[in-house]
C-alpha cells in the first residue's frame, strides 16, 4: 500500500490515551523542511508580502489543488479543550466503586464511568451527556474504552446533539463498535452545539447489561460542514479594511474573481497597515450562510499574509455585525481552509477578520479566493443521512441480493500488513442499519487489496491481496465463506470482471507477489480452477507510472462484452480489446481521446455500450489529479475490429483521485470524495463535495457536501432503494485518518425542497427470482411509469467497481387497472455481454424520474 513495499508491516498498535502519532514519509518531512527554509528567503520582486508575477498562461488554481503538507495525516479537526466541561449519566456506579460520569473528563485512563452494576444492574440503554457550557462546533466524539478489563465496552451506540440539553432531535450518528480497547472516533456532521449525548444500546462482547468509558474527548471544526453547497458569487462585491493598490493590484475584489493568481493583500507599501485586517463580502441579498472557505495565496507567490487567527461575523445591514459565528487558527500552508459557523445564519454581509499572520512573518494578511456556503436544497443537491459507525474500516464492499452490504478490511479492523490468513468482515443490514462483525479464518485468506467479481449466482469472488494467490467465495444464501482454487499468479491491486459466459477474468496486480508479468487468467465456476492466458500480457495495459509495474498495472478498468471478450479502457490512456478464449489475445483499441493516464480515477457503464471515465492522475500518488471526464462508446455490437469512440465530456468542478462513482437508475453518475493531490492515508486536499453527471448535457452539478473525507481505501455503492452508501478511508493503524464509518446519500430525484420524500412508484407484483437473457419479464406497478432499468449489484474497492452497469430496458404496456396501476412486459437483452449474468436491481421510474425501490432479480 505504501510507496516502499518494505513498509507493509510494522504499523504499530495504539498504546496511549488519544495518542495521535502520524505516519510521515521522509519525503513529506523533507518538504516541510524545505518550506521552512523558503519562508525565510526573500521573495523576488515583492515588498512586504506583495504578489509576485507568474506565467500568465499557467492554469488557474482552484480550491483543493494544493500539494499535501507534511501534516497530511493529521486530523482535520482539533481536539477541543475540556476546560469547564461537566459530565452526567443516565446511571452510574457509586455504591461499590467510584465509577461516576465525571471520570470520563479527568484525563486518567484508569478511572472510569460504569453503568450501575451493584445490586440490580441498570438495563440498557445507558447514556453519557457532556455539557461544554458553551457553544462549540463539534464533528466527532472520541471514546476510549476502559483499560483494566473488557466489561462494558460499548457495542451499538447513538449520538445526539442539543443546544439546551432538552431538545435532542434525531441521532447524528449511530453504529457498532469493535470489541477491543482502542480509542474510537465516532464522526458526524459538524454542528454548533453545547451538549453531546452518547447512548449505548449493547455491550460489544455481549458479556452483560453494562456500559463503561475511560475517557471522552470531542473534536472541533474540520472545515466544511455536511449538506451545504457553495453559493454562487454572481453580483457579489468585496471590500476591505485596507488593501494594497499603490505598488500592486492587491484589491479586495480579487477574492471573488475566480483566479487564484490574483490576491487581496493588506496595505504593505509605505507604512504597512497593522493587524487586524478584514474583508467583507456583500452578497447584495440576504441568504442563509453556514460556512466560509478561504484559499491562501499560492506558494509560488510567497507565503506572506497567510491568515492565522481569524474570526467571522455577519450582518444584515453592513453596519451592525453580531458576535462571531466562527473563529479559530488556520495552519501555515497554502491548502484551502474552511470554517463552519456555529449556526446557519441569515446574512447579506459576511466579514472575515484576520488577527494574526500564520507564520508570524509580519503584520500582513492576504487571500486568493473567498467563498461562502449555505444549506443545500435537498431537491437540487440531495441530502445525507446520519453517519453509521462500522467495527472496521470498510475498504471493500459488495451489495448482496438479500438487502445487505458486505464489507471487509484486512487481518485487522484498522491496519494491514503481512499475510495473516484471516480477514475482518462486517455486514450491514440495509433495512435496519444494524452492523455485525465476523473474523473469517476458514479460507486462509487475508483479503486486503483484492480483486472482486460478482458471480452469476449472486456469490462474491474475492482474489489475492495480502494472501496473494488465494481466492475465496462468499455465499449470501448461506452466509458462509469458502475457499476456491488458487490463482496461478499471486496478485494484489488486480482488476476483475465476470465474463459473459459466467467465468471470471483477472489481470494485473503487482502490489502483491513478484512485480510484473501479472498476465491474464480465467476462473471457471464449474471447476473452481484457473487457467492462464499467455496471450494477454499485463505489460500492454500498464500506465507510465514512474514506479513501474508496482503501480502501473493496478486497479484496471474492465468492461465485459459478448463472447467472453473484455474492453480494457484504462486507467492507461491506451485501450485494448481482450479475447479470453483459448490462450487469449489482446488487440490495441486506440486511445481515450486526449486523456492522459488516469490512475485511481473511476470508470462506469451508464448505458448499453457506453462508459464514463473521470478523474485520476498520471501516477499513483504525489501528482496533481485531473478534473477531466470522458465518454467511451463501444458502438453497436461492440465489434472488436472497430475502436471505441472516446470523447471528452464536461469537466468536474473538482480534480479527484481516490474517489468513487456509482451509476443511478436514470443513467446519471454520482462521484464522491477523492483528493486533488493523491497521497495514501492522507485527508489533505480532500474534495468534500460530491458531483452528479448528466449524460444528456455532459455537465456535472455539485451536490450537498459530505461530513467525512472519503479518499484512499474508500467505497461507494448504489443501494436497492436508489440511495448511495459512501464510506471508509484510511486503514493506516495508529493514525488519525482512519474512517470506520459510512453514510447514505439520498439523491435529489427522491426529495422535495423541504427534505421530505417524493412519492415514488412501486412494484405490485413479484418478478421471478431468475430470468434468462432474451426473456419477457411481466411486472405491474401501482401507477403508470415511463422507464425501467437494471443496475447490476456492484463491488467496490480502491476506486474501482467493474461489476456495476446500467441496462435500460425496452418494454410495452399490456394493461391498465382501474385504480391507477399498470402492467408491463419488459424485454431482457438477449446478449449476455449486455445483461451480464448476475444479480440486478430492477427499477421503475415515473415521468418525473423518481425511481421505485428495486426488485432483486438474477439474469442468466
Amino acid at each position: 500500500m505504501l510507496p516502499d513495499p518494505s513498509r507493509r508491516t510494522g504499523i504499530s498498535h495504539r498504546t496511549g490515551l488519544f495518542r495521535l502519532s502520524r505516519l510521515r514519509s521522509q519525503g513529506l518531512i523533507l518538504l516541510a523542511l524545505v518550506a521552512v527554509l523558503v519562508a525565510f528567503l526573500p521573495v523576488l520582486g515583492t515588498h512586504g508580502g506583495g504578489a509576485s508575477a507568474e506565467d500568465t498562461n499557467a492554469r488557474r488554481a482552484r480550491p483543493h489543488h494544493a500539494a499535501a503538507p507534511a501534516s497530511a495525516m493529521e486530523p482535520a479537526a482539533p481536539v477541543l479543550s475540556r476546560a469547564g466541561w461537566t459530565a452526567s449519566a443516565s446511571d452510574e456506579e457509586a455504591a461499590k466503586a467510584d465509577n461516576r460520569a465525571g471520570n470520563v473528563l479527568d484525563g486518567k485512563a484508569d478511572t472510569i464511568w460504569h453503568s450501575r452494576w451493584s445490586a440490580d444492574a441498570a438495563p440498557f440503554p445507558h447514556s453519557l451527556v457532556i455539557d461544554m457550557h458553551r457553544t462549540e462546533v463539534v464533528s466527532a466524539l472520541l471514546y476510549q474504552p476502559r483499560t483494566d478489563g473488557a466489561n462494558g465496552r460499548i457495542g451499538e451506540y447513538a449520538i445526539h446533539l442539543s443546544t439546551d440539553g432538552k431538545n435532542w432531535g434525531a441521532a447524528v450518528a449511530s453504529g457498532t463498535l469493535a470489541d477491543d480497547a482502542t480509542t474510537k472516533t465516532l464522526s458526524f456532521a459538524a454542528r454548533g452545539t453545547r451538549y453531546v449525548r452518547l447512548t449505548a444500546t449493547s455491550e460489544a462482547g455481549k458479556r452483560g447489561p453494562w456500559s463503561s468509558a475511560a475517557e471522552i474527548q470531542l473534536l472541533g471544526d474540520p472545515g466544511l460542514p455536511a449538506s451545504v453547497v457553495e453559493l454562487p458569487t454572481t453580483g457579489w462585491t468585496a471590500s476591505a479594511s485596507d488593501e494594497e493598490t499603490a505598488k500592486a493590484d492587491n484589491r479586495a475584489a480579487n477574492v471573488l474573481d475566480g483566479d487564484a493568481d490574483t490576491i487581496w493583500h493588506s496595505r504593505w507599501s509605505a507604512d504597512a497597515a497593522s493587524l487586524p485586517h478584514s474583508v467583507t463580502i456583500d452578497m447584495h441579498r440576504t441568504q442563509t450562510v453556514s460556512a466560509l472557505t478561504y484559499q491562501p495565496r499560492k506558494s509560488g507567490g510567497g507565503a506572506n499574509g497567510r491568515i492565522g487567527a481569524y474570526s467571522v461575523a455577519t450582518s444584515l445591514d453592513g453596519v451592525s455585525f453580531g458576535t462571531s459565528v466562527a473563529a479559530g487558527v488556520w495552519k501555515d500552508d497554502d491548502t484551502v481552509k474552511s470554517t463552519t459557523f456555529t449556526r446557519p445564519t441569515p446574512a447579506r454581509f459576511v466579514r472575515l477578520t484576520a488577527t494574526s499572520e500564520a507564520g508570524n512573518r509580519g503584520p500582513w494578511s492576504s487571500a486568493a479566493e473567498i467563498r461562502l456556503s449555505g444549506p443545500a436544497d435537498p431537491a437540487v443537491s440531495g441530502a445525507w443521512d446520519r453517519v453509521t459507525g462500522f467495527p472496521l474500516v470498510p475498504v471493500a464492499t459488495a451489495v448482496l441480493p438479500n438487502n445487505k452490504l458486505l464489507a471487509w478490511s484486512a487481518y485487522a479492523i484498522d491496519r494491514f500488513g503481512g499475510s495473516n490468513g484471516y480477514t475482518q468482515t462486517a455486514i450491514m443490514d440495509l433495512g435496519t442499519g444494524q452492523v455485525t462483525q465476523r473474523r473469517v479464518d476458514n479460507t486462509g485468506h487475508d483479503m486486503f487489496c483484492p480483486g472482486i467479481a460478482m458471480l452469476a449466482d449472486g456469490r462474491v469472488l474475492v482474489t489475492g491481496g495480502s494472501n496473494a494467490s488465494r481466492a475465496s467465495i462468499y455465499d449470501p444464501r448461506t452466509d458462509t465463506w469458502s475457499a476456491t482454487g488458487e490463482m496461478n499468479i499471486p496478485r494484489g491491486y488486480q482488476a476483475m470482471t465476470l465474463l459473459s459466459n459466467g467465468d471470471a477474468f483477472v489481470l494485473g496486480g503487482s502490489w502483491s507477489g513478484a512485480r510484473g508479468d501479472k498476465d491474464g487468467e480465467v476462473w471457471s465456476p464449474a471447476s473452481g480452477k484457473w487457467r492462464k492466458l499467455p496471450g494477454v500480457p499485463a505489460r500492454d495495459t500498464m500506465t507510465a507510472d514512474p514506479a513501474g509495474p508496482y503501480r502501473a498495472d493496478n486497479h484496471q478498468w474492465l468492461h465485459a462484452t459478448s463472447r467472453g471478450r473484455v474492453l480494457h479502457f484504462g486507467p492507461s490512456k491506451q485501450l485494448n480489446w481482450i479475447d479470453t478464449t483459448g490462450n487469449g489475445t489482446i488487440t490495441p483499441a486506440g486511445t481515450r481521446a486526449d486523456s492522459p493516464d488516469a490512475m485511481n480515477g473511476n470508470a462506469i457503464s451508464y448505458d448499453i455500450g457506453k462508459l464514463l471515465t473521470l478523474g485520476g492522475a498520471t501516477a499513483y500518488e504525489n501528482v496533481n489529479a485531473t478534473r477531466r471526464a470522458y465518454t467511451v462508446d463501444l458502438g453497436a455490437g461492440a465489434d472488436t475490429s472497430t475502436p471505441p469512440v472516446s470523447k471528452r465530456t464536461g469537466d468536474m468542478g473538482y480534480a479527484r483521485s481516490f474517489s468513487n462513482s456509482v451509476v443511478l437508475p436514470d443513467g446519471k453518475v454520482a462521484v464522491f470524495g477523492g483528493q486533488s493531490y493523491p497521497v495514501p492515508f492522507s485527508d489533505a486536499t480532500s474534495v468534500m463535495t460530491p458531483e452528479l453527471w448528466d449524460p444528456a448535457t455532459g455537465a456535472f452539478t455539485k451536490m450537498a457536501s459530505m461530513a467525512v473525507p472519503r479518499n484512499y481505501h474508500s467505497v461507494a455503492n448504489l443501494l436497492p432503494d436508489g440511495r448511495i452508501f459512501s464510506g471508509g478511508g484510511g486503514l493506516c493503524g495508529d493514525c488519525a485518518t482512519n474512517h470506520s464509518d459510512g453514510a447514505i446519500f439520498t439523491p435529489p430525484y427522491l426529495l422535495n425542497p423541504d427534505g421530505t420524500r417524493k412519492p415514488r412508484p412501486a412494484f405490485t407484483s413479484t418478478p421471478p427470482a431468475r430470468v434468462a437473457n432474451g426473456a419477457a419479464l411481466p411486472v405491474t406497478t401501482d401507477k403508470p411509469v415511463t422507464a425501467f432499468s437494471l443496475v447490476r449489484a456492484g463491488a467496490a474497492t480502491h476506486s474501482v467497481d467493474n461489476d456495476q452497469r446500467r441496462v435500460p430496458l425496452t418494454f410495452r404496456q399490456t394493461d391498465r387497472n382501474p385504480v391507477g396501476g399498470a402492467s408491463y412486459e419488459l424485454k431482457v437483452p438477449d446478449d449476455p455481454g449486455v445483461a451480464l449474468p448476475g444479480t440486478y436491481m430492477l427499477f421503475a421510474l415515473d415521468a418525473a424520474g423518481v425511481p421505485s425501490i428495486a426488485k432483486m432479480i438474477t439474469i442468466g
